[in-house]
């Protein structure tokens, strides 16, 4: 889905102890101590003690290599479920085990791998010890090992003997990476303007490389209302309408969806380019005006704010002034910046200047799940491949996590906020 911005809320602090109190394993069961649970998975302290680094390292001018820290894998404590990937072999709310779709995920990056925009790609930004052909080789052997093994703890102690880590610095050098999420909404649209469809989505205009830059705002685009369009630059570029106004927004926000059409079929849309400028968060803003708390504020709370003050959405949806264009895909799934589908729970976004596209990575951190009584967050880890980018995940210490399509991952996407750690593995290098 060449996904350009995260979730409204993105730019929320997160302070890891809060969400700590409340996590549960995946058994459900006592884990050993904090520190055995946490620390070990912070980057070493003896790179600390022998190397100088400077805290803005994750800033984009400074070298790839400097974001990506060597190091052994983790060795699970006893007793941590937490360690190791269980949803590859295990069942989870009654659904069967995702090896299916680990599987397809990682042959979509080895597609994308073996094609000269990968290649033109690990040439143009080089990670010292970490090429294309190293990364390739890396995923073909996890593949081999993840058909063969029959438990999670099998596959942990196969990567143990036979791949190293390169850890994120994260955003405090430290390991500490922030994850949201991302996902595919469904939302009903028409093909024609009606009476109750009136809110567009606009094709990529044609001359769009010839404007001139500063490129027009949002609201000099389509107005504060969302209904103006037709008067300027997007006249006859319109693609579907929406019943509301904030339905083409939030859309523009995840980058794709899926639509349900009147006539009773579904299609898909994806991003097809953006306006010059840099997203900026309603959430954010919200609490700049003091109208929520910033601490705490999670998408369901923002949309709750504009149920109850429709008429605020013309104040703060305007305040953002990019725009994205979409493609219709005729039904085809989401796909990501590496332009391959992205499969739900398998598939992340970061920051391509940095992080090695189509790479098999490890992540951990404590997301949301759909229980009886409603959502529940524990800590994981899941094998992840990284095949998306974001106009909003920018530097070593982001991540946006792909979640599916519809409701339910749009709730737990909505409430996804929290610190972790990214691992990228790689075989060990032959003597």
């Amino acid at each position: 889905m060449k996904k350009t911005f995260a979730a409204i809320a993105i730019s929320i602090p997160v302070i890891l102890a809060g969400f700590l109190v409340r996590m549960q394993s995946l058994a459900h069961q006592e884990l050993s101590p904090p520190e055995c649970r946490v620390e070990k998975w912070d980057i070493p302290t003896s790179f600390f003690n022998s190397q100088n680094q400077d805290a803005s390292i994750q800033k984009s001018k400074v070298p790839p290599s400097a974001v990506l820290i060597q190091r052994l894998p983790v060795t699970c404590c006893q007793g941590d479920a937490s360690c190791v990937d269980e949803f590859i072999y295990a069942k989870e709310n009654n659904q069967l085990p995702d090896k299916k779709a680990l599987l397809i995920a990682i042959d979509h990056s080895l597609q994308y791998l073996q094609t000269a925009n990968a290649v033109a790609a690990y040439q143009r930004d080089q990670v010292t010890g970490i090429t294309r052909d190293r990364v390739l080789n890396s995923l073909k052997r996890f593949r081999e090992l993840l058909v063969k093994t029959n438990s999670a703890t099998e596959l942990h102690t196969a990567i143990e003997r036979e791949f190293v880590f390169y850890q994120s610095v994260g955003h405090d050098t430290k390991g500490a990476v922030l994850f949201t999420a991302y996902y595919e909404p469904l939302y009903a649209a028409s093909r024609f303007p009606t009476a109750e469809y009136r809110y567009p989505i606009y094709r990529l205009p044609a001359d769009l490389d010839s404007w001139p830059k500063p490129h027009p705002t949002r609201q000099e685009l389509e107005g504060a209302d969302g209904l103006q369009g037709e008067k300027g630059n997007l006249r006859g570029l319109e693609l579907f309408w929406f019943r509301d106004r904030l339905e083409p927004y939030l859309a523009q926000i995840q980058g794709s969806a899926r639509i349900q059409l009147t006539d009773g079929t579904q299609t898909t849309i994806g991003y097809a380019g953006n306006t010059a400028y840099t997203y900026k968060s309603i959430g954010r803003e919200l609490a700049n005006d003091g109208k929520l708390p910033l601490e705490g504020m999670t998408m369901p709370i923002i949309l709750d704010y504009f149920q109850k003050y429709p008429q605020d959405l013309n104040i703060y949806i305007p305040r953002d002034r990019s725009f994205v264009f979409f493609q219709e895909n005729h039904g085809n799934p989401a796909q990501g910046s590496i332009n391959v589908p992205v499969t739900a729970e398998r598939s992340i976004a970061t920051d391509k200047s940095l992080m090695p596209p189509g790479a098999l990575a490890l992540i951990r951190a404590s997301f949301p799940f759909a229980n009886a009584t409603g959502i529940e967050h524990r800590i994981v880890s899941r094998y992840v491949l990284d095949q998306d980018t974001g106009g909003a995940i920018k530097g070593a210490g982001r991540v946006d996590y792909f979640l599916g399509t519809g409701k339910v991952a749009g709730d737990r996407a909505g409430v996804t906020v929290s610190n972790g750690q990214l691992f990228y593995l790689l075989l060990k290098p032959k003597n």
